[in-house]
């Protein structure tokens, strides 16, 4: 079996990630899963892989990691197949998800694991045949789809907003530097022209277009998943507009003003135009002096938070771990 290159699919969260996943997960030739996030947890987390008490330890996490479950990792045939070359962390992740699609005789292996865009110089580094893609979304719509999907979230876009700046702005420094492996797609061309955008990601990634991949139901996690909307149901397999411009009937005209004050250069440059707003005297008021100075000091204290956070060196929620590994 011939491995034509890994295939990444990242972007943030209520960015079309899933639609894609379905789409690209029901070609043939490409063994789909998501959600494993191993360079977020994993890479450069043990030491020196080389080191056989390193390895130990990294191999005896990730069987503990309950989100690799769906790649039935072997830890025997892993570990044999790893010692036969360089003792890198991308080697590594390439071995438990090639032997993966082996399995399900599969010649290609691809992983939808959100904001993997941070670590897209690594990842195309060490996993030398990759390509990369990033979805991105109109920033009103997807702060739209958090309210809808997370009550808790819907306070203020200032928090939502830096999540999708830091994206984008790492996007962008992604593309330049890896111009013919990294790719960007708009959830909203996608939705609207899914025959031809397919045909164009499939051209980007050498891979064959498959016209099955618009049924979306080959990948065992999403024969049931129910369109491409998080406002009301749509039948498994349908590809709908609905959600483009969803915004204008949940989002506040203070609330659109903030996300385009913030990320209008950007939707620009992503080919979002923006509203000409009105606002009232009263809500001019409560904008300048209450929405944005508070939006601005939370997507502030966002920013500082990740910046933080990528200092730290991160682990596995223990949430996700077991107790022990399977026997």
């Amino acid at each position: 079996m011939t491995d034509t290159g890994p295939i990444v699919l990242t972007g943030p969260d209520r960015s079309g990630t899933t639609l894609l996943y379905a789409l690209l997960g029901s070609h043939p030739e490409v063994s789909m899963v998501r959600r494993t996030n191993m360079w977020r947890w994993f890479d450069r987390r043990f030491g020196d892989l080389s080191e056989p008490a390193n390895l130990d330890r990294c191999l005896d996490t990730m069987l503990r990691y309950e989100r690799l479950d769906v790649l039935e990792p072997d830890p025997q045939r892993i570990r044999s197949e790893f010692q036969q070359g360089p003792a890198t962390y991308g080697r590594l992740f390439d071995i438990v998800h090639r032997q993966h699609a082996e399995r399900h005789s599969r010649p290609r292996w691809a992983d939808k694991s959100l904001h993997t865009e941070f670590h897209a110089d690594r990842v195309l580094t060490e996993l030398a045949d990759s390509r990369m893609i990033h979805m991105v979304r109109d920033p009103r719509d997807r702060f739209a789809s958090i309210i809808r999907r997370y009550e808790e979230r819907s306070k203020g876009p200032g928090a939502v907003m830096g999540g999708w700046l830091a994206s984008m702005s790492q996007g962008r420094r992604n593309a330049a530097r890896h111009p013919d492996r990294y790719m960007f797609v708009r959830y909203e061309t996608l939705a609207e022209e899914p025959e031809a955008t397919l045909r164009r990601i499939c051209a980007f990634l050498d891979l064959r277009y498959a016209p099955q991949m618009l049924g979306m139901d080959a990948v065992a996690d999403s024969r049931d998943y129910s369109g491409n909307s998080s406002f009301g149901t749509l039948e498994p397999g349908t590809i709908s507009t609905r959600p483009i411009g969803r915004y204008r009937s949940v989002l506040s005209p203070r609330q659109v003003a903030f996300v385009q004050s913030c990320a209008g250069r950007q939707m620009t440059a992503h080919g979002y135009e923006l509203d000409a707003l009105r606002l009232s005297r009263r809500d001019r008021l409560a904008f300048y002096g209450i929405d944005a100075p508070l939006g601005y000091l939370r997507l502030s204290g966002w920013m500082a938070a990740r910046r933080l956070d990528d200092r730290r060196s991160r682990t596995v929620p223990e949430r996700r771990l077991r107790a022990r590994a399977p026997a």
